[in-house]
């Protein structure tokens, strides 16, 4: 089995659907983890208070699943929680069956605990989480997106599309999403000759 890696510790609480992506991540995380439980958090006033005061003094990580679904649960938390820090970790769009079920997901993607460590442990850092320091603003704003080509024009959906997939982070992420994202990753230079070598590399 060869050796065990040593833990991350990781400040913030970190928030995921279900028991099992919870167990995956108590694997890899020294940290606070709580669930939601999928949709029951949408009833759960006790758990979002907890959520709430993690947020206000520690801050939190939200990481859901790549599917609608997940997308839902991260909007509502996001809307649920009026002070404090929240970080966005996002997983790639990896289609798959975790080991556990009998079939897929209905969108056929895997869940947080059907990842690999090296990509979560790459999506937590993707978001500026196991580094040092918070991540560095880089001032990318919608206009940017516009004047590349990502937003606005007859084949942006498909660039957007196209950009998420080559930078491992879910397609169903917003343009707003993408673009808080993108300002923890890259500068509007190093975007510029991202999308330059992708074009020309097909």
């Amino acid at each position: 089995m060869g050796e065990q890696q040593e833990k991350l510790t990781v400040a913030q609480a970190i928030i995921v659907e279900g028991k099992y992506d919870k167990i995956k991540l108590d694997s890899i995380i020294q940290g606070v983890i709580l669930v939601t439980n999928g949709y029951r958090i949408f009833k759960d006033p006790e758990k979002m208070a907890l959520i709430r005061y993690f947020a206000a003094h520690t801050g939190i990580i939200i990481l859901t699943d790549s599917d609608r679904a997940g997308f839902r649960i991260r909007s509502y938390l996001k809307g649920s929680i009026p002070e404090g820090k929240i970080t966005h970790v996002y997983i790639p769009d990896i289609f798959g069956k975790e080991k556990r079920k009998d079939k897929p997901s209905a969108e056929g993607k895997l869940g947080v605990e059907g990842m690999e460590r090296s990509v979560l442990e790459d999506a937590f850092r993707r978001a500026g989480v196991l580094t040092e320091t918070a991540p560095v603003r880089s001032g990318l704003t919608r206009l940017d997106l516009y004047e590349l080509g990502l937003t606005g024009g007859r084949d942006s959906a498909s660039r957007r599309r196209a950009l998420l997939e080559q930078l491992g982070l879910p397609t169903l992420l917003s343009t707003g999403g993408m673009l808080e994202v993108l300002n923890t990753m890259m500068t509007r230079q190093e975007l510029e000759a991202f999308l330059h070598q992708h074009r020309n590399g097909d």
